[in-house]
């Protein structure tokens, strides 16, 4: 953890940051499809961060056939899970390296304070990913009790497109709490950040 930093120091640290408030789609940030946004408007202080893409149903058909496709080609769902575990640790350990400009966007966007973002809600974030990839070779199938001529067998296999819709008031612990069991079994995620449009 780094040492606190002063108000004036935060401050500073959030006149660097830039916005994108594109929908981020198949690996590219993308407009909506009509070209609407909306502003994205901080607690903080009143201002506007950024307009954000004001998606509806055809940018979620756009993102639903690329998570599908994904999903199908097998380059996630397919991959073994020491190697899936290997990939969300590493987020979790991404997630702690960017931990201060990550506690500032939180602050920023839905007015928490800045301890709490930085010393509760992205360590807690990391926690929850670094704990869901540790169980992932940790769980296994079953064989249920049958006859003996007969063998019952339960698999955990990913289902394909998980969508998820995480709330204004703790956007980052709680999108953990979603993509973090999804992807650690082998689907695809669409995350949407339930927004309050000021």
């Amino acid at each position: 953890m780094s040492t606190p930093k002063t108000r004036q120091e935060w401050q500073a640290l959030a006149s660097t940051l830039e916005f994108n408030g594109q929908a981020f789609i198949n690996g590219h940030y993308c407009p909506a499809v009509s070209g609407e946004t909306f502003a994205s408007i901080s607690p903080v202080d009143g201002k506007t961060l950024t307009e954000v893409a004001s998606c509806d149903q055809a940018d979620a058909d756009i993102a639903v056939l690329a998570a599908r496709q994904s999903f199908e080609s097998g380059v996630w769902s397919q991959l073994a899970p020491a190697k899936r575990k290997k990939v969300l640790l590493r987020f979790a350990e991404l997630i702690l390296e960017n931990r201060e400009e990550l506690a500032l966007l939180e602050t920023l966007d839905m007015g928490k304070p800045i301890s709490h973002a930085f010393k509760g809600d992205v360590p807690a974030t990391a926690r929850a990913i670094s704990w869901t990839a540790e169980a992932i070779d940790k769980v296994y199938d079953e064989l249920a009790p049958t006859p003996a001529n007969q063998i019952g067998m339960v698999t955990r296999e990913p289902i394909g497109v998980v969508a998820a819709i995480v709330p204004w008031n703790f956007p980052l612990i709680m999108a953990a709490w979603k993509l973090a069991p999804a992807l650690a079994t082998g689907n695809s995620v669409i995350l949407k950040l339930r927004k309050n449009r000021h």
